[in-house]
């Protein structure tokens, strides 16, 4: 019979490997050999904001074990680095595979019951994060133990120091070395934006869950005005959500507004910006995985969960009850911040800061 080495990390088993069929080597005469050391599961679903600063442990995890076969459990497979050898969505097929593949790791990263019943049924020989016991969401091991905490208690929430990537790694055995959030470019468009000078993108929403973190449309007209009436290119981003709001701002102000886009489009849009303003949602972690400058709102988290890789300011409301995670709220806390103190942040940032 002809020789099959099953163990290696470029082994598909229905399909030819990679080495075949550049070269047809096969598996006695092949020098691409690499034995699989560890077969890794990452279960990480979503939000996708948070699948994106999930990609630092990436980093770790290839350094830690170079020939390790990755695989990833997630809801947003479109924002998984290449670098991972097998990406499943959550469906029938894919959870029945992962329950017939034997892995040496499961790092299980979200806390909702489905990811953790996920955990339980996912044969392992150790288990990071959460699994669920008694029907919710319990740590694996007490590694899991704090950021398991800060979600049952607000206080204990609000009094925590790490990050959210300092976290994760903490969970999965590791010490966090500043490792940068992973986001590749699928779509090289050309945008040929008008105008000269830097690019400010304004993000204008934030999502349906807290709704309490919306700045006023008025405060983003008012500063689109500005920052083109001092020189720079104002792009409005933002989805189906906010196309109403951005194309009532761009007709007031005159910013660019080219649209709402698919998720690979719209991370080329992020990616012409050389700045971009927005509250915490998904444009966020975009932009600082792209490497850009970032002024963020925040008013409803801890602002300490926020790594900004040196290349970003937080601005907040002055208010006695920050993070207070509240979805909606009366005080309207958001419209407290003034366009002048957030175009005085811009152009500070913009000065003193190099894009990364």
């Amino acid at each position: 019979m002809t020789e099959v080495k099953r163990d290696c990390l470029y082994y598909r088993g229905d399909i030819p490997c990679k080495p075949h069929k550049k070269e047809g080597v096969h598996c006695s005469n092949c020098t691409y050999y690499t034995a699989r050391a560890k077969r890794i599961l990452i279960i990480k679903l979503g939000a996708i904001g948070d699948v994106i600063r999930t990609t630092p442990l990436l980093t770790r995890l290839r350094s830690e074990y170079p020939h390790a076969e990755i695989v990833w459990l997630t809801d947003f497979p479109d924002v998984i680095p290449s670098d991972v050898d097998r990406v499943y969505t959550v469906d029938t097929k894919s959870i029945e595979i992962l329950r017939q593949t034997p892995f040496d790791i499961v790092y299980s990263l979200d806390k909702d019951r489905e990811a953790c019943a996920i955990a339980n049924t996912v044969s392992a020989k150790a288990k990071h994060g959460f699994i669920l016991d008694d029907g919710f969401c319990y740590p694996a091991d007490k590694k899991a133990e704090h950021k398991w905490l800060t979600g049952l208690f607000d206080d204990i929430n609000r009094e925590n120091k790490k990050s959210y990537p300092f976290e994760i790694f903490e969970m999965c055995g590791f010490e966090y070395h500043g490792e940068e959030y992973i986001v590749e470019l699928s779509e090289t468009r050309g945008w040929d934006l008008p105008g000269q000078g830097p690019v400010i993108g304004l993000n204008t929403g934030c999502g349906a869950r807290w709704t309490t973190r919306l700045w006023p449309e008025k405060h983003w007209a008012d500063l689109s005005s500005r920052l083109i009436t001092a020189g720079y290119r104002v792009v409005l981003l933002g989805g189906r959500q906010e196309d109403g709001t951005n194309t009532r701002i761009a007709e007031e102000t005159g910013a660019i507004y080219p649209g709402y886009f698919p998720l690979p489009v719209f991370f080329s849009l992020v990616d012409q910006c050389d700045l971009v303003v927005t509250a915490v949602s998904m444009a966020f972690h975009v932009a600082l995985g792209l490497g850009k400058k970032v002024v963020l709102f925040n008013n409803i988290f801890n602002p300490r969960e926020f790594e900004l890789f040196g290349r970003g300011t937080i601005i907040q409301p002055e208010m006695p009850c920050l993070g207070c995670f509240r979805g909606t709220c009366d005080k309207e806390c958001m419209s407290r911040i003034t366009s002048g103190r957030v175009f005085d942040a811009v152009k500070a940032l913009q000065k003193t800061h190099k894009t990364g």
